[in-house]
């Protein structure tokens, strides 16, 4: 325990440049393009990737139970808005915008700006988004002949 606890302790000293809350711009080129895994306080979790254009394509476990679904927003959707990062998503009665603390050279803590208790953690790592195509009993049974929908799904790359 002892020991768990030096190593932690030497970890943050040894941090303290990389460590803080990231301004919109620091953000954009700490994340975007590179994959993330993530977990958040209520136990969702997931993987990945935030493009230039503001989509996100990635894989969300609602509370860490049930099934990895597959996810994707169009663009526009994660913007620079005043200097702060937003998402901005059809439906939702506001425009939510997050506190984004780079906690370490590949990770960061990203919470809802007031609602410092909701959070997520994201860590970086290698992987690729590829598309693959996803049939539905629904879509092939309606007409055999269309083409199948794509559907985004997340790898790790093996190097």
């Amino acid at each position: 325990m002892l020991r768990g606890v030096v190593v932690a302790f030497g970890m943050l000293v040894a941090v303290p440049a990389l460590a803080g809350d990231m301004s919109a711009e620091e953000a954009r080129r700490f994340v975007i393009g590179k994959m993330f895994s993530y977990s958040c306080f209520e136990g969702t979790r997931g993987a990945g990737r935030i493009f230039s254009d503001g989509s996100v394509v990635g894989t969300i476990q609602i509370r860490g139970d049930g099934p990895v679904r597959n996810a994707w927003l169009p663009a526009g959707t994660i913007r620079v808005k005043e200097e702060r990062v937003c998402a901005s998503m059809r439906g939702m009665p506001f425009e939510p915008c997050f506190n984004l603390e780079r906690t370490s050279q590949n990770a960061f803590r990203g919470s809802v700006s007031g609602l410092g208790f909701a959070y997520c953690d994201f860590t970086r790592h290698r992987g690729r988004v590829t598309f693959t195509r996803a049939e539905t009993p629904q879509t092939h049974a309606e007409n055999r002949h269309a083409p199948l929908p794509l559907r985004p799904t997340l790898t790790a790359d093996r190097n």
